[in-house]
């Protein structure tokens, strides 16, 4: 009897830790671009990362914060449109910002319409018909900026259910989600402005560096020298552009990192660039430090 009861508690916190907190966000369907067979999560050996492909539906993941402190970080996983780098770009980051104290979203937005393996797909796009990614990127790329920016309206006026102040949502993304990030940053209304954008690793190349609006918000960006898909450049001129316009601004530029480092240890100084975001965020009143216990 003893054994059984413990057995049953264990399996119910192993239960209520798997739990997931799932929002729709709300959009508009497509008329152009269509979906088949569904969402699609599976561990890619490619990348040697969990994913999710051929999103037709937005939705977030909640990760609420034991204690708290009033902000909120929105994660756009970043995987060229094609895919989502769902944990090293998504979840794990949700869960150390949820450690201290941010309450974080991780976003999947709309996606490049795939079959069974996105990734391939994008692989042999990349080695065969390169300007067959930009091809099929360009109608999507507006539908997952509307995604984002959605999912921020979303935030922001259920503030007080999240325990979140409505003047800190922050909006993070990696790669092709930093790219939404800009988006985000390019066509926000009132409703919808982020307070402080993120963008790691940009892809700059897919969405160029634009005109900085009026009140922009404070904005830090993250990327490496070395990185093969020479974002580095791009990332500068994000930077310098918010520099030039006097808006609060900050840039991490590390020697070597690579491509799609996330939260990828490689025993490399890359691997602290979340706290680095951290320091910059309470630094500049975006979000408190945490209180040790």
């Amino acid at each position: 009897m003893k054994k059984s009861l413990i057995l049953s508690i264990s399996l119910l916190a192993f239960t209520v830790g798997l739990s997931q907190e799932i929002i729709d966000v709300p959009h508009s369907k497509s008329t152009v671009t269509k979906w088949e067979g569904g969402e699609k999560s599976y561990f890619s050996k490619i990348w040697n990362n969990p994913v999710v492909t051929n999103v037709s539906v937005p939705s977030m993941e909640v990760f609420r914060p034991e204690k708290p402190n009033g902000t909120a970080v929105i994660v756009a996983p970043g995987g060229g449109l094609y895919a989502l780098s769902i944990e090293s770009e998504g979840t794990a980051v949700a869960k150390w910002l949820a450690e201290k104290g941010i309450t974080a979203f991780v976003l999947k937005y709309r996606l490049v319409p795939t079959g069974e393996d996105g990734v391939q797909e994008i692989t042999d796009d990349a080695m065969t018909n390169p300007e067959r990614i930009a091809e099929r990127v360009a109608p999507v790329m507006p539908l997952s900026i509307a995604d984002a920016l959605s999912a921020i309206s979303y935030v922001r006026e259920n503030a007080e259910d999240f325990g979140i102040a409505s003047d800190k949502i922050g909006f993070m993304g990696f790669s092709a989600g930093g790219a939404v990030t800009m988006g985000v940053a390019y066509n926000y209304s009132e409703t919808n402005r982020p307070d402080f954008i993120v963008p790691v690793y940009p892809w700059t190349s897919v969405y160029p560096v634009q005109e900085v609006p009026e009140n922009a918000p404070p904005m830090m960006v993250v990327c490496a020298t070395d990185d093969p898909l020479d974002l580095a450049a791009g990332s500068v001129a994000l930077y310098s552009s918010w520099l030039k316009a006097s808006k609060p601004t900050a840039l991490q530029m590390f020697s070597k990192g690579g491509h799609g480092f996330g939260m990828k240890k490689q025993g490399l100084p890359s691997d602290n660039w979340i706290q680095r975001f951290h320091d910059w965020a309470v630094a500049e009143g975006l979000t408190v430090a945490q209180v040790e216990n």
